[in-house]
């Protein structure tokens, strides 16, 4: 998922070094947090089940301004290549939006590269929108 968010945008998805620690770090964190969504999709062989995608959001404050103090926001969205067209990204959005939903944010947010259609395809069978669109100036 880091190679494909460099390879869309460098500047947007620059990571720091150990990019895998620090996201093994941050992963447990988001799977023991009741505030956070850590959702994983398996094959569905008992005997050898393999990882075939996972999403991942947490709990954020707004700024003290707007109606809205505390939204759900995704922020990885995965399944491995071979699993694809399958309807399990939708699946992993729809399961993430109902726990949301669950520990009572009364909206979910997201970003999307700006190559990635697919993704916005998948959430917007889901109902979510364009609300903003984000520019970037790399100094």
């Amino acid at each position: 998922i880091c190679d494909l968010h460099l390879r869309w945008d460098p500047d947007k998805y620059g990571f720091l070094p150990d990019i895998k620690a620090r996201y093994e770090n941050w992963l447990p964190e988001r799977a023991a947090d009741p505030m956070s969504v850590f959702l994983v999709g398996e094959t569905s062989s008992p005997a050898s089940p393999q990882l075939v995608g996972f999403i991942v959001g947490s709990t954020e404050e707004e700024i003290p301004i707007y109606r809205v103090a505390r939204y759900g926001f995704i922020h990885d969205t995965w399944v491995q290549p071979e699993f694809r067209s399958r309807g399990i990204a939708r699946r992993l959005a729809a399961a993430a939006v109902e726990q949301f939903r669950a520990i009572g944010v009364p909206q979910v947010r997201l970003d999307t590269a700006a190559a990635n259609e697919a993704a916005r395809r998948v959430f917007g069978s889901l109902g979510f929108r364009v609300s903003a669109s984000e520019m970037l100036l790399a100094l």
